[in-house]
This record gives structure tokens, sequence and C-alpha cells, in this order.
């Protein structure tokens, strides 16, 4: 079983930057592909970021390529998404996710655990 907790979110004006967090419990964490997905009001849930377990292969959607980097530290059982040159149309509730299979996944249906997410507004 593992838990996820995100945090780091808030209100930023356009191009500013926030840093989400996602702090996992359970000894396994390092055998967990991380990823993050958001979803805005009236919208589907969609993929952003994934890292593999071993942090060595990332993946990230065109729409947030080039502005967000996602990155893990196993010894904290941590991962972090860096959100740089924020846009309006990022704003959404964002979700932690973690999957066994430990490879990148950007379907959400193959994750197992989630966080209960937070909130990312961005101000024009």
């Amino acid at each position: 079983q593992v838990q996820l907790v995100e945090s780091g979110g808030g209100l930023v004006q356009a191009g500013g930057s926030l840093r989400l967090s996602c702090a996992a419990s359970g000894r396994t964490f390092s055998r967990y592909a991380m990823g993050w997905f958001r979803q805005a009001p009236g919208k589907d849930r969609e993929f952003v970021a994934a890292v593999s377990w071993s942090g060595r292969s990332t993946d990230y959607a065109n729409s947030v390529k080039g502005r967000f980097t996602l990155s893990r530290d196993n010894a904290k059982n941590t991962v972090y998404l860096q959100m740089n040159s924020l846009k309006p149309e990022d704003t959404a509730v964002y979700y932690c996710a973690a999957a066994r299979s430990g490879t990148i996944l950007e379907v959400s249906a193959n994750y197992d655990y989630w966080g209960q997410g937070t909130q990312v507004t961005v101000s024009s």
C-alpha cells in the first residue's frame, strides 16, 4: 500500500513558477513509476508527466514540455514537479499517482495509487 500526499499548489501569476511535491509512504516507493495528472473544471483528467522507477526516464505532455520538469528523490520518497512559465491554461487540480509497473505510463487507468490533489491557479 502506498499513500501519496501532494503539496505546493497555490495561486500564481502567468509567467510564474511553482514546485509541486508528492510525498509517498511505504518502503517500496523506489519500485514505482510516478506520474502527475491534472484536471480542470469540466474537463477530463489529463496526463502531465511521468518518471520511471529509477528516475532515468521521463515523459511529458506536449503542452508542458520545456516548461515543467519532473524529478524524484527515492531516498526521500518524494517526487517533484517544477513548473515554470505557467499559463492560465495550466490551472487545474494536480494529482500525483504511483504505478507498480515501474515504467512510464501516460494512461491514468494504469496507475495504482493516487493522491488527493492540489490546486494550481494561474491568473492572467
